[in-house]
């Protein structure tokens, strides 16, 4: 170990952080029943092992720099849902997830108080009970800033924030896990998976399986052989009148004729012995009997292998008359022949496809057809937003950089500094950013590989440091603070869990899934919402997540610094 200390990771430390990093995430995907460490907690728990045999300090900005993208990560990606909830209709979840962390912030300064912990370990209570890994960075940073602390007090203080969380973490994950999937409903006698079955049925929700589709198909491309004579004679224009005023949507996209394929024109008159594709809504082409109206149906590799496109089209409202219509009367547009609305976005909310919808400025509408059309169709309504792969850095460095700027400024108070830190700063910037780019999708483009490799690689990196770093104090540490921890962290991860289930059942009479899953999204657990839907066989449970995850992100990690100057 000498040999490598010296030879090896003194010289080249960031060799020594990727090795911590492969062997956090092979840790992080060890299994026992439905309890993983998962790939954070395990990067800590490699550091803490690794940093107390090797004894090598990272220095520099390279833990910043991975922690303030991590936080924007979070907040670009929960941006959307998390204003969407300081709406009226979000009301009831964000009184909700508010009741939790409160309840969660003051739990763990009552029990560090009690035990007498410093703000090290307070956080770390925090931070591990509430499983919010965001509060090790958050709170380190205050610590830093705290007066009356040296260079070197500061710096164990900050490696204690990694040795309490550590303890507290995995009891952290499974009692939540416990509590929301079996005592809860025991205790209110209810069966969590009839309960989900019963409002599935209400909201006649689908199962999340992204490897899972569905069966049927509502816009369908078929090849028919024109041999009833009275079809002749009509050009295509006629036809798609017709239909029109039928109500229906049926296209010829192409016609075959001998030898040659004839794109779509309007004028083209169809003669018998041609071969038509004819694009279609089914529904409509099942009523419109095209096998009595126009001929038998054929399988035409060539007429029908013609290039498609799905486009994300942002409505731009610049020709005035598509804003404030509905979806029934924009489809029946001269330039839409052919062309299909598949989905409806807005504000970063799928509203469905449905004929009465409501068309507005900033609305995304993917339009699926023939890419000719596809794209004159685009050109029309808005402003196209081609799927890309590539990342707006431009867009995401700027974030990054006002975010910080926004954390710079401090007031002090009792000679105690309340800046939001650039953490903070970078956290919120980046919920703004998001909710910007939910409004205008044209802008920021963050596909989501990129957003994970910042925000789990962002993350991972910097807590495999914080463990390398703190992985030479940790047996002292934890000699220093006790076996107590145990139970403190325990009843941080329980009371506040009992204290939103309380207030959600019988004061806002939730449904069951719906609370058990605000309770796990408000205390972002991820595993106790695993456990969830397994012991609900339903994925209802979820419905409940999205709000209180996105606002228990935003404020238990800011409770990181709050800790701290409670504590101090």
């Amino acid at each position: 170990m000498d040999w490598l200390r010296d030879n090896i990771f003194r010289p080249y430390p960031e060799l020594l952080v990727f090795l911590t990093i492969a062997a956090g995430f092979l840790l992080g995907r060890l299994r026992y029943r439905s309890f993983t460490l998962g790939a954070v907690t395990g990067c800590l728990v490699a550091g803490l092992a690794i940093g107390s045999q090797v004894k090598v300090e990272i220095d520099g900005p390279i833990k910043a720099v991975f922690f303030l993208m991590f936080l924007f990560a979070l907040g670009y990606d929960v941006g959307p849902q998390f204003f969407r909830a300081l709406r009226k209709d979000g009301l009831p979840q964000v009184l909700l997830a508010v009741i939790v962390c409160v309840s969660g912030l003051a739990t763990a300064w009552v029990f560090a108080t009690l035990a007498g912990y410093g703000p090290g370990l307070s956080a770390g209570l925090l931070g591990g009970g509430l499983t919010q890994s965001a509060v090790i960075g958050v709170a380190s940073d205050a610590i830093s800033q705290l007066p009356g602390l040296t260079p070197d007090q500061a710096k164990d203080e900050s490696h204690l924030v990694a040795v309490a969380y550590a303890v507290t973490y995995p009891l952290g994950t499974v009692l939540p896990a416990l509590l929301l999937a079996s005592v809860l409903p025991r205790l209110v006698r209810r069966d969590l998976a009839a309960d989900s079955a019963v409002l599935a049925a209400d909201l006649e929700a689908a199962e999340d399986d992204p490897d899972a589709g569905e069966g049927y198909y509502q816009h369908v491309l078929r090849a028919y052989d024109v041999d009833v004579e009275r079809f002749a004679g009509r050009t295509i224009g006629q036809f798609e009148a017709e239909q029109k005023a039928a109500g229906r949507r049926l296209y010829i996209t192409r016609v075959r004729r001998g030898g040659r394929i004839l794109e779509h024109d309007p004028a083209t008159r169809i003669e018998l012995g041609d071969t038509l594709a004819v694009s279609a809504v089914r529904g409509d082409l099942v009523a419109y009997d095209a096998r009595s109206h126009i001929g038998m149906e054929t399988d035409d590799v060539e007429l029908l292998g013609y290039r498609t496109e799905s486009l994300h089209v942002v409505v731009t409202g610049r020709r005035g008359e598509d804003t404030g219509r509905t979806i029934r009367t924009l489809r029946h547009e001269e330039f839409m022949p052919g062309v299909f609305i598949e989905g409806h976005w807005r504000g970063g909310a799928d509203l469905r496809v449905r004929l009465d919808n409501t068309v507005e400025r900033g609305d995304t509408l993917v339009l699926t057809g023939p890419h000719h059309r596809v794209e004159a169709a685009a050109e029309q309504l808005g402003k196209p937003v081609p799927t890309s792969f590539a990342t707006d850095m431009v867009w995401i460095a700027l974030g990054l950089f006002l975010g910080g700027l926004l954390g710079i400024p401090a007031l002090h108070a009792a000679g105690a500094p309340l800046s939001l830190s650039t953490s903070t700063g970078a956290l919120l910037m980046g919920l703004v950013f998001g909710w910007i780019r939910s409004k205008y999708p044209t802008y920021g483009n963050l596909p989501s590989a990129a957003q994970w490799l910042m925000g789990t690689l962002g993350l991972c990196v910097f807590v495999a440091i914080v463990g390398l770093n703190a992985g030479p104090s940790f047996v002292p540490g934890l000699r220093e603070a006790g076996w107590p921890l145990l139970v403190w962290g325990a009843l941080v991860t329980t009371v506040p869990l009992l204290a939103g289930f309380l207030y959600g059942h019988f004061v806002q009479r939730l449904p069951l899934p719906i609370l058990l899953g605000a309770l796990a999204g408000a205390q972002t657990t991820t595993a106790a919402l695993g456990a969830l839907s397994e012991r609900a066989r339903s994925q209802i449970p979820a419905l409940g997540t999205t709000v209180p995850y996105a606002l228990g992100n935003v404020l238990l990690t800011m409770w990181g610094s709050v800790i701290v100057l409670l504590r101090r």
